[in-house]
């Protein structure tokens, strides 16, 4: 949402998503860097987004704006920081020393991914002890390699697949870049699939209309969860009879297909407790 958007943000309390990301950055010009901030700031501390996750997106350090965002939401009751084009372990320690001056130092750290650099570098950024979530910023990185943007987004299936692939391997989350044609939601359906299935955990959106399809992709549905329920009800009778497979609707569940019936269940179980 944008910081300079008051309207956008009181709208952001009923959308149906799990994270509200804050922008500071791109979506707010020069001028109103300062009005943003403020803005941001009484909105979360207005309270009454539910069980949404709040996330700012503050400015970098290297720019003019970037200390007095990171000062100033270091007072906030906020989920993480999302710190932009994130390049260099020098940027987090640099990023660490502020926080830990505004007594912050544990606030969680999403990174985002917008530089060839940053995509080939992540592995010893994916190292920091603070940082959870990588966000891929597709459009600045299609603008760094001087790519196209095209529907398949085949041109960044490299930098995409490796950015999950380190994501998994350090135990993190990762989420999808924006999809600008927001209103072609046919289009963006089909990116949201291509992302589901490369491995990403979600998606980042620009625009409230997005959100039902994002949902339906990336989320599991009642069935989903039911379903999970009774391959795990199977494994575990499965190992208690010293078995190695279990059978459910004709298909061999093995221990592979127990834990991924188990994040499911999980993952699903959260959700619905935070919405309570």
């Amino acid at each position: 949402m944008p910081g300079a958007n008051e309207r956008a943000m009181q709208k952001a309390k009923s959308i149906d998503t799990d994270v509200v990301i804050f922008d500071l950055e791109d979506a707010v010009s020069p001028e109103s860097k300062a009005l943003a901030r403020q803005q941001v700031f009484d909105a979360i501390g207005s309270g009454g987004y539910g069980h949404r996750e709040l996330v700012v997106r503050v400015n970098s350090l290297s720019t003019e704006w970037g200390r007095a965002d990171v000062e100033r939401f270091s007072e906030a009751d906020i989920s993480a920081m999302l710190f932009p084009k994130v390049e260099t372990v020098y940027q987090l320690e640099k990023i660490d020393e502020l926080l830990s001056l505004n007594g912050r130092s544990d606030l969680t750290r999403w990174i985002m991914i917008e530089t060839p650099r940053g995509v080939l570098d992540l592995e010893t950024l994916a190292d920091h002890s603070y940082v959870e979530a990588i966000v891929m910023g597709t459009s600045d990185l299609v603008k760094e390699l001087r790519a196209k943007h095209t529907e398949t987004r085949s041109n960044l299936d490299y930098a995409l697949q490796r950015c999950v692939m380190v994501a998994r391997s350090r135990g993190l989350d990762v989420f999808d870049g924006v999809h600008l044609d927001y209103q072609n939601l046919d289009s963006f359906r089909e990116s949201c699939v291509a992302g589901r299935d490369i491995g990403f955990d979600g998606k980042t959106l620009i625009h409230p209309t997005q959100v039902t399809v994002a949902n339906e992709v990336f989320g599991f549905s009642a069935d989903d969860y039911e379903y999970a329920k009774r391959v795990l009800a199977a494994w575990n009778q499965a190992i208690e009879a010293g078995k190695g497979v279990a059978v459910v609707d004709g298909q061999l569940v093995e221990n592979l297909h127990a834990e991924e019936s188990e994040r499911i269940v999980i993952s699903y179980e959260a959700l619905l407790d935070r919405r309570d």
